[in-house]
């Protein structure tokens, strides 16, 4: 469904990706892991269409984002939770999505309950939300067409343990419905407990990938994370 092939990204002559190759199939959550800077949100600003690589292809379901038939429709995005108009409420901004979408005004409803937000909650103005509602929004904005492809930057940022815990489930039902999840993350013990594959990048490049049980290979991997990232650091200075 998802394939970054050798994909690379130069700003002004700073390499931000460095031939950047993976996949992410159906019917499955993986896991895009990393320290702050590592590259991650470039690479999914690539794949959605709003950042051009220097070299390398990024596509959902062999084409690139912008040449698939209503990419809104099949590609669920959420890459900045706090990228709104602040006097709108949480219910314009979902009925907004919907009509660009073309999706009945019911939809506003099913996301709403699915996300938790409750009718006096999405009643408020965007800029009155917390971190924690605002991921909710975001994510719910993300599911409003029912896409087959899920991209998620950092989604459970300002989450407490009960949405982080509503989130894994969340993914996790849907990728058993057969949606592709790609799920950006810093954060590898919430990443471990959901992810069918681990994808771990430090300064651009890929240092491993696999499932938890193969990159792990019996060992902590914390440990193995922190091992990598300290050698791909090594490497640069």
């Amino acid at each position: 469904m998802i394939e970054f092939n050798r994909v690379s990204k130069i700003y002004n002559g700073v390499t931000a990706l460095d031939e950047v190759s993976f996949t992410v199939a159906a019917g499955s959550v993986t896991g895009f892991l990393g320290p702050n800077g590592a590259g991650k949100s470039t690479a999914l600003r690539i794949l959605v269409g709003l950042s051009r690589p220097t070299s390398g292809t990024a596509t959902i379901m062999g084409r690139p984002y912008g040449e698939l038939d209503c990419p809104g429709g099949l590609v669920g995005t959420l890459l900045d939770a706090g990228a709104q108009h602040p006097g709108r409420t949480g219910r314009e901004i979902l009925t907004l999505g919907a009509m660009t979408l073309g999706l009945p005004r019911s939809r506003v409803d099913e996301v709403l309950e699915l996300v938790g937000l409750t009718a006096q909650e999405a009643r408020r103005p965007f800029r009155g939300y917390s971190l924690g509602m605002r991921q909710r929004l975001g994510i719910g904005h993300a599911l409003l067409a029912r896409p087959r492809v899920l991209v998620l930057d950092e989604p459970a940022n300002g989450l407490d343990p009960q949405g982080m815990h509503w989130l894994r489930g969340l993914l996790r039902e849907l990728a058993d419905a057969g949606c592709a999840v790609l799920l950006s993350s810093h954060l590898l013990a919430e990443v471990e407990r959901i992810a069918d594959r681990i994808v771990m990048i430090g300064r651009g490049r890929v240092l491993a990938q696999g499932t938890v049980a193969e990159l792990g290979q019996g060992r902590d991997l914390e440990q193995t994370f922190l091992e990598l990232t300290a050698d791909a650091d090594r490497r640069v200075a």
